[in-house]
């Protein structure tokens, strides 16, 4: 690797570590959106746009946004961009290695005095885990276009709108449409990002192409049974609201493997309310997180876990609520976009590895209004939303090459179209 791209590796991860030492608690990473550590880190990354030379805001929702300008007239907007909120505990990397990734970029692009064909945008989004909220993707919807008005009344753990906190924050909620970039103005996304799966750890292969991401249908099931006594109720006259989600769990798990092909599931939240270890479970809450990236697939997948969870509550004489909280669509890459950047990776001396990513990403809402393309870098393991997230210098370096040479090949693709 020549050695030009292993010190810019390493000025990265030196960032990571910069931004990973800001964090709502002192034992690990936790960044979540609109706190005070998040803001702080915010302004670490706007500085260091500044710093480069971009023209830099932070928008109503709070992403951090820089740009280098086009002489050209009429020119659209290409956007690089990934997130810096995190979930709770969580790794360094997972979406702060693609913003800083995409600022060596546009760092190199200002010192090399390139002659820009079209805009080009780093955005650092605000809120992409959707950990305060529970509401993913906040930031690149507003960049979209798609926010749902409605989430501005959707309180946190201590009962605070999001109105109220996007105004903590300095944002307006009247000017969150203005912040989007319009549809008839986008020319292009890239988002790189750790793979979070061990597909390229195991092959030893530092970059993939991303073709599509999975859909996903979240979904709140709630259990009541009736609440008694441990001691006196007999075994064969119990409505027992933790035995039917207990057996629920494992349901789900025993699909997920019939279907290992096709699909994923997990049950990832278990709440026993008042529970006590000498009373039988009246009332119980669980998640299910359903993914694809078979649009159909998903659909059956849906239905049949949902007469599984009926069946098991009648057999069981629970009731049940089954509650859809998020439903996203798969996306596939654009194939264009996707032909330039396995271009970038072959001519980088790498096999062009094409995979399916099972988690979701801000180019979710963003390949509603622009063609969007991803690149996976390889991660310890496939570790993620994990302490021990970790990444190598060398497989960074050669995501920045390869990054490199795909914008070189994308001004080059859009100069030809210009002049045809």
């Amino acid at each position: 690797m020549d050695d030009n791209y292993t010190s810019r590796a390493e000025k990265i991860l030196r960032r990571i570590e910069a931004l990973a030492a800001i964090s709502e608690d002192a034992q690990g990473v936790t960044r979540t959106f609109g706190t005070p550590a998040f803001l702080q880190g915010s302004a670490l990354v706007k500085s260091w746009m500044d710093a480069a030379g971009l023209s830099t805001h932070i928008d109503s929702i709070g992403n951090v946004r820089g740009r280098l300008v086009s002489r050209q007239a009429g020119a659209k907007i290409f956007v690089m961009a990934s997130h810096i909120d995190t979930v709770v505990n969580a790794g360094k990397y997972d979406g702060p290695l693609g913003v800083l990734m995409g600022l060596d970029l546009l760092e190199q692009l200002v010192q090399h005095a390139v002659e820009l064909p079209f805009h080009v945008e780093l955005i650092a989004f605000s809120d992409e885990e959707g950990v305060r909220y529970h509401t993913t993707y906040l930031g690149s919807k507003v960049v979209a276009g798609s926010f749902d008005q409605n989430l501005l009344t959707k309180t946190d753990a201590h009962g605070i709108p999001l109105s109220q906190a996007i105004t903590t924050m300095g944002g307006n909620v009247q000017t969150l449409a203005a912040d989007a970039i319009a549809a008839d103005q986008w020319l292009g996304y890239f988002e790189t990002h750790i793979e979070q799966g061990p597909v390229l750890w195991e092959n030893r292969i530092p970059v993939a192409l991303v073709t599509a991401i999975a859909g996903q249908q979240r979904v709140e099931l709630t259990w009541h049974g009736m609440a008694g006594h441990a001691g006196t109720v007999p075994m064969d006259m119990r409505q027992d609201a933790l035995a039917g989600a207990a057996e629920f769990v494992l349901a789900a798990e025993q699909f997920g493997v019939a279907n290992k092909n096709e699909l994923v599931a997990t049950i990832g939240k278990l709440d026993v309310r008042n529970s006590a270890s000498n009373v039988i479970a009246g009332e119980v809450v669980c998640s299910l997180d359903l993914r694809s990236a078979d649009a159909a697939r998903l659909a059956t997948a849906y239905e049949e876990l949902r007469e599984k969870a009926q069946a098991i509550a009648q057999k069981r004489q629970l009731t049940l609520d089954w509650n859809l909280i998020q439903y996203t669509a798969p996306v596939s890459c654009a194939a264009e976009m996707n032909t330039l950047l396995a271009q970038a990776i072959g001519e980088a001396g790498h096999d062009v590895v094409q995979l399916v990513s099972g988690a979701g990403h801000d180019a979710v809402p963003i390949s509603a209004v622009s063609p969007a393309t991803m690149l996976f870098i390889r991660c310890f393991k496939g570790i993620s939303h994990n302490p021990l997230e970790n990444v190598e210098v060398a497989d960074v370096a050669a995501a920045v090459q390869v990054s490199e040479r795909f914008l070189q090949l994308l001004f080059s693709h859009y100069q030809h179209s210009l002049s045809n």
